[in-house]
């Protein structure tokens, strides 16, 4: 497994308020969620900051839903991490959003800088593991489904793929 080069576990010396923040949270709870709101540029989306650090569990990353659900969603999963349980990619998660099903997905590293950097500071090495928790349409199937609600598929990226295979959209924009 690998090594964590975390703030906490190789302290730098002159850390700034936000990742004092973010350490007073990761030791107090075991993580922290980071909420990035919608804007007039995109979807929100918010991701973990801790697990991998004290659980050795991939960080989880969740995109286009309300922020505030998303954080209940990540806290769950958290909670699931914390009473011993692992989290893979290619997991379905049914107990998580009102019954409907979340998938996990295996970020690509590539992607870390774009959405990450918060988390980027406090581990200072990626990669360090992210998982995409992923939700389905309202018919229960997910983006990568050729049966899925074209509506939908622009609300979260896909994060599984190298930036240079993801469909151009707004999550590409900024690239």
């Amino acid at each position: 497994m690998s090594a964590c080069h975390c703030v906490l576990c190789d302290d730098p010396g002159d850390l700034d308020r936000r990742t004092l923040a973010t350490i007073e949270k990761v030791q107090e709870h075991g993580l922290q969620v980071v909420m990035i709101p919608h804007d007039e540029h995109g979807p929100g989306w918010a991701f973990t900051i801790g697990l991998w650090h004290n659980y050795r569990s991939p960080e989880l990353a969740m995109f286009g839903l309300d922020i505030h659900d998303m954080r209940t969603c990540l806290n769950t999963l958290g909670e699931k991490v914390v009473a011993g349980l692992a989290l893979e990619a290619e997991q379905e998660w049914r107990d998580i959003i009102d019954q409907h099903p979340v998938a996990l997905k295996a970020v690509d590293h590539h992607w870390y800088r774009a959405f990450f950097g918060t988390a980027i500071g406090f581990y200072r090495r990626p990669p360090f593991p992210f998982l995409q928790v992923v939700w389905p349409d309202r018919d229960g199937s997910f983006p990568w489904r050729s049966d899925g609600d074209d509506r939908y598929r622009g609300h979260q990226p896909h994060l599984w793929l190298r930036p240079d295979e993801h469909p151009p959209g707004v999550w590409t924009q900024d690239l």
